[in-house]
């Protein structure tokens, strides 16, 4: 029953049948199977349907209130008692975007850790989805990543940054002789994207269907690879912030929409129901990190 009150949620909190599917990697006939099968195994009904809407019941109404208490607590037991099998009753996992560059993290982690040496920290890599779902499914306490959908009521989304959004190019291309430069004028050029086999697509379509992005795409596993490709000239890389690499191997150029900067916000992102002291800390690090970042640019 678990999974199937996880689909409900998801249709309910994100209104629609299909941005639940998406979201729960299932088709949306499957999820909408899996909530009837619900309401049959409950006895009564959770959904009015109407045409291609839907609205909850009174009965639907209550169930979904409480059913948010009971598996969030169910993830917080499942969690600790994860840790206690692992003699871990007090650690930190926390989860990191894959293609940030920036320093700020690396220095949160550095004073969190030698405040707390006895504190075990894990570290969990990956892009936006894969660190929305680590955090959903309760594999780690709280993720760097960037924003790409609504803040959810469900967790603190504490934002850390509005930054520009870059290219990184060879210093050697013609790319790197101008100082901005819009989506269209790359269609010649591949982009070059950090991202795991199953996240390629979704990736891609990011960076094609919202940024504009509508040339060739070559992916890579991690940063240092993406990097050592730009620098052989065979495409540009999009970065957000981040610190730029010393030496002259690589140029960055603002990535512009029409006379308008294109921005990203980076947030960190935990669960309303994790009361860990270490959670909330290591925010506040890591808030602090990113604020010294802006006072020394500015």
């Amino acid at each position: 029953m678990l999974k199937r009150l996880k689909y409900f949620q998801s249709v309910v909190r994100l209104n629609s049948f299909s941005e639940a599917a998406e979201e729960n990697y299932i088709s949306q006939s499957a999820i909408s199977q899996q909530i009837q099968a619900l309401e049959r195994e409950l006895g009564f009904k959770l959904l009015e349907r109407r045409n291609r809407t839907f609205a909850l019941t009174p009965a639907g109404e209550y169930f979904y209130q409480k059913s948010l208490v009971l598996t969030a607590d169910f993830e917080r037991m499942c969690g600790e008692a994860a840790r206690i099998a692992k003699g871990n009753q007090a650690g930190l996992r926390i989860g990191y975007l894959r293609c940030y560059s920036g320093r700020e993290f690396h220095r949160a982690l550095e004073e969190f850790s030698a405040k707390h040496p006895d504190v075990p920290v894990e570290v969990e890599y990956g892009n936006h989805e894969e660190l929305y779902a680590m955090l959903r499914t309760g594999q780690v306490d709280i993720v760097l990543n960037d924003q790409r959908r609504a803040f959810s009521d469900e967790y603190v989304n504490l934002i850390l940054t509005v930054c520009h959004s870059f290219i990184e190019v060879s210093a050697a291309s013609p790319l790197a002789r101008v100082e901005r430069i819009t989506p269209p004028e790359l269609k010649k050029f591949p982009c070059i994207l950090v991202a795991s086999q199953s996240q390629r697509e979704r990736e891609r379509e990011y960076y094609r269907d919202v940024v504009g992005f509508r040339g060739e795409f070559l992916y890579v596993e991690n940063l240092e690879e993406a990097r050592m490709l730009v620098i052989a000239r065979r495409g540009f890389m999009p970065v957000e912030g981040g610190s730029m690499l010393t030496g002259t191997s690589i140029a960055r150029v603002r990535l512009m929409r029409g006379d308008e900067p294109i921005l990203r916000s980076y947030c960190a992102f935990w669960k309303k129901t994790n009361d860990s002291p270490h959670v909330k800390e290591f925010a506040g690090l890591l808030k602090a990190q990113f604020e010294e970042r802006t006072e020394t640019t500015d």
